[in-house]
């Protein structure tokens, strides 16, 4: 394995595990699936870069597929949840709702 693909790879790692830490640490539901929706596909693609390197031609065919699949669906999850959390009625730290007009919630 070379040292360039494992220094990739621990990049990408780090990069995960700072998305996990944000999940933990933020306060608002907000910035946690902000975390979780904007670094986790970084992570992913950074360590795919670096897998790609040590395993050559054949996995790199998948790595691409796995990678499209995730920046197709990881927008539209996240803001699924995103909008979950918008409509949840007990929100302290909501304090102007711009949506409330347009989503004709209480």
């Amino acid at each position: 394995m070379s040292i360039a693909a494992q220094i990739i790879m621990l990049i990408g790692s780090a990069i995960a595990v700072l998305a996990g830490v944000g999940l933990l640490r933020f306060e608002t539901s907000y910035a946690r699936l902000h975390a979780a929706g904007k670094a986790s596909p970084v992570a992913f693609l950074i360590t795919a870069v670096g897998a790609a390197m040590i395993l050559g031609w054949p996995a790199i065919a998948l790595l691409v597929i796995a990678a499209a699949a995730m920046i197709i669906t990881l927008p539209v999850g996240v803001h699924l949840l995103f909008r979950a959390v918008h409509r949840t009625p007990t929100s302290q730290r909501l304090d102007v709702d711009e949506l409330r007009q347009a989503t004709n919630t209480p």
